[in-house]
């Protein structure tokens, strides 16, 4: 090849890198949300499976606790959670009225290369410039987690904390899946897997909220099977917060993970309350 052609060449090689890459620049900006693990036999009451008081003492919490209900639709074979996906329905206490439909997608963090993450999310997609999704690193004992969401609401036909049936649930997450969603694998792919799929879950989990460090803290405690058809359960105990920059996280992560760990109520281990609902039901 002449030299002139080579430069050439070489001179639209460059330029589609540079366009490749300049696509695939994320201007998405997540917050973070903290989470943590702590100890079920240490820190629940053996019988009533609530938080001990010495918890309550030190985490600044409140004694009332707000219950939730949860379940996700997938596939037998878990199609969608394979891909990534996680489509959700939950119904907080005191808004038994409404049902919260979520559909998040998860990209996992390689170490900390967060802008490495989001720009695989950007070249499929996601942007700053999508109001409706919600960007989010989830960033547990050990690794980081960016998670997208996509959050609904639909009314409830129970008064009660109950979820819908699996024929009420996918009509209620088919009619509002996101675009992304739909057509994620396949055009239509995400509404065929919600018409095929039945639920997991559901699992009512109860938060205790209070003010520590300056800063909002949730405390989970969720009842998750220890296996299929089992009926003995396992607790996990999560605590958590949010914040807006990876500073302002790390600050308060380190603060929280020192009281947790001084105390010995840390489970030094991710995190995997979807995964096990995903696995056990």
């Amino acid at each position: 090849m002449p030299t002139m052609q080579k430069l050439t060449h070489l001179l639209a090689l460059t330029t589609a890198a540079v366009t490749i890459l300049a696509a695939t620049t994320s201007d998405m900006k997540p917050n973070y949300e903290v989470k943590f693990l702590m100890d079920p036999a240490l820190v629940l009451d053996a019988t009533s499976h609530k938080l001990t008081a010495d918890v309550l003492s030190a985490l600044s919490l409140s004694s009332k606790v707000t219950k939730m209900n949860v379940q996700f639709l997938d596939t037998d074979a878990k199609d969608i959670y394979n891909a990534g996906w996680s489509p959700r329905i939950r119904k907080m206490e005191k808004k038994e009225d409404e049902l919260e439909l979520t559909y998040k997608k998860r990209y996992p963090i390689n170490g900390t290369d967060l802008d490495a993450t989001l720009a695989l999310a950007a070249s499929q997609g996601f942007s700053d410039a999508d109001n409706d999704y919600e960007p989010q690193v989830e960033w547990g004992f050990e690794k980081q987690t960016l998670s997208i969401s996509n959050d609904k609401s639909a009314s409830s036909t129970s008064a009660s904390m109950d979820l819908p049936d699996v024929d009420a649930s996918r009509a209620a997450l088919i009619a509002q899946a996101p675009d992304k969603f739909v057509n994620w694998l396949s055009p239509g792919w995400g509404n065929d897997m919600l018409a095929q799929s039945r639920i997991f879950g559901p699992v009512l989990a109860k938060r205790s909220t209070g003010t520590w460090n300056g800063t909002k803290l949730y405390v989970e405690v969720w009842p998750i099977r220890k296996a299929k058809e089992a009926e003995e359960l396992e607790y996990v105990v999560e605590a958590s917060f949010k914040a807006d920059t990876g500073d302002e996280a790390s600050a308060g992560r380190e603060a929280l993970r020192a009281v947790l760990s001084g105390k010995g109520w840390l489970l030094e281990k991710d995190s995997l309350k979807t995964q096990m609902i995903m696995d056990r039901y």
